[in-house]
């Protein structure tokens, strides 16, 4: 198995639409129809799917999201898919897909993060195709702040494109947009400096390896399957290690810390030359922080651990390429990751 990179999309290209989690409830839509026409803008044919409806906890059966996405990820017209946001139970859709279909079939570029880990992050390992760690359709219409990528920019590259994304110095802290009231809106709020975080100590980090990673609150259900076996990815496409990511969506520390004791125990990070831990809102207890979590978890790795890495649930975000090669570098005057579709 090699990693296989979907060709560029180009104007005219589709790209399809669909909810294999959460759907969009009716007050939402405006904000659908206005992430939808910036994919237009950008000359792309958008199909957008019949598993949207936002009135439940999914958009429909899990037999009919997964047909679906099965669909759209098989028809060579269809260049990329991309949800509207995550959600909570994608991992239904599991054992119904054909990894072995979706294997032989021409890539298409699969785009998310949230609840969308379960599913990107097992299409990478197990089929050797790249999948996007990105904000989700609705999430779009937002400007890039200097330093950072869109998803739209990364499907227009070519296999073998190198890209490198520094952090902008700044997040949000607290809230959300209020779609309902501003489905237009395009700028960020971003009330708070911040940049990287070591975790494990002090000194330089430079550490490369394939990039293989998503949330942990979906991502530690699948510990101890077949859908999240990082040893034997890396021992077929990255024998020389790989670059881990994770990120916590809301749980506590508490919570996180045994999610990823768990995941660590089933060998998750056994083959890690690094771990890189998105920023979180998530509440500490009173006793662990969010970092002091992940370091009770992950301190006996003897690897470094960066935190505080756009990767998470906090704007803005940075795409990670699962299966792309990253090489990341981390002091007291430099902060980058660079991917290569390779």
């Amino acid at each position: 198995m090699t990693i296989r990179y979907p060709s560029p999309l180009r104007p005219g290209d589709r790209v399809g639409v669909t909810s294999p989690s959460s759907g969009v409830a009716k007050e939402m839509r405006e904000r659908l129809h206005v992430a939808v026409r910036d994919i237009q803008d950008r000359g792309y044919e958008v199909v957008v799917g019949r598993c949207m409806d936002g009135s439940g906890h999914v958009s429909a059966s899990a037999t009919e999201r997964a047909g679906e996405l099965m669909s759209m990820l098989t028809d060579p017209t269809v260049k990329a898919v991309v949800p509207p946001w995550g959600g909570e139970t994608a991992i239904d859709l599991l054992p119904l897909l054909d990894f072995d279909r979706l294997r032989d079939a021409e890539p298409t570029l699969l785009v998310g993060f949230s609840d969308m880990s379960t599913l990107i992050t097992p299409l990478t390992l197990l089929t050797g195709t790249a999948t996007v760690h990105d904000n989700n359709l609705m999430d779009t219409p937002y400007r890039v702040p200097e330093g950072l990528r869109s998803w739209l920019d990364i499907v227009t590259a070519p296999p073998g494109h190198r890209f490198t994304q520094t952090p902008p110095g700044r997040h949000r802290t607290t809230g959300f947009d209020d779609f309902v009231a501003h489905p237009e809106i395009r700028e960020y709020t971003l009330d708070s400096p911040g940049t990287w975080t070591r975790l494990d100590g002090g000194g330089d980090v430079e550490a490369e390896g394939r990039l293989i990673g998503g949330c942990i609150e979906t991502l530690c259900n699948l510990a101890w399957t077949t859908y999240l076996d990082g040893s034997a990815f890396a021992r077929a496409e990255s024998p020389d290690g790989l670059l881990v990511y994770v990120e916590a969506s809301g749980d506590d520390a508490f919570t996180i810390c045994r999610n990823l004791h768990g995941m660590r125990l089933a060998g998750f990070f056994d083959r890690a030359n690094a771990v890189l831990v998105g920023r979180t809102n998530a509440p500490g207890n009173r006793t662990l922080s969010q970092h002091e979590a992940v370091l009770d978890a992950l301190g006996c790795l003897d690897v470094p651990i960066i935190a505080d890495v756009e990767c998470g649930h906090v704007p803005p975000y940075m795409p990670v390429v699962n299966g792309a090669y990253g090489h990341v570098v981390h002091t007291s005057t430099r902060s980058e990751l660079t991917q290569t579709l390779h």
